[in-house]
């Protein structure tokens, strides 16, 4: 049971999988990196100065103490971490997209297979087996 087990672990298609997995999540934080430390400065500069991880709409404000120290912590939507993060989506979705591209285009596609010669017909038999017997 266990040697069966072991051969199931190590067919290809599992530790594929394995490597899949392990440079998808490396591939994420590449991208994520990318993306909040390339591309927003980029985008912001071209925007005013915008970051748009400090993009919010503020429900509730905070509430101070007289101290400084904050009572309540203000609630907010983060639509800006959204957009940092559907950004981060498109450019998973574009590297994956070349990559499988290249992939496919370094396939051969199989090669033709011949048809079999086709042999008669169970008509043309009995045709065959009709003229033999008049002989």
């Amino acid at each position: 049971m266990l040697k069966e087990f072991k051969e199931f672990i190590m067919t290809g298609n599992v530790i594929d999988l394995a490597v899949a997995v392990l440079l998808a999540g490396a591939m994420g934080l590449v991208v994520s990196g990318f993306v909040s430390d390339v591309m927003m400065p980029i985008v912001g500069h071209f925007s005013g100065g915008l970051d748009f991880a400090d993009m919010k709409v503020v429900l509730d404000e905070a509430v101070v103490a007289a101290d400084g120290s904050v009572t309540k912590p203000e609630n907010a939507i983060l639509y800006g971490k959204w957009i940092n993060a559907i950004i981060n989506l498109v450019i998973v979705g574009f590297v994956l997209f070349i990559i499988v591209k290249a992939y496919n285009k370094t396939k051969t596609p199989p090669a033709p297979v011949e048809e079999a010669p086709k042999g008669p017909t169970a008509e043309e038999l009995l045709v065959e087996i009709r003229d033999a017997l008049k002989k």
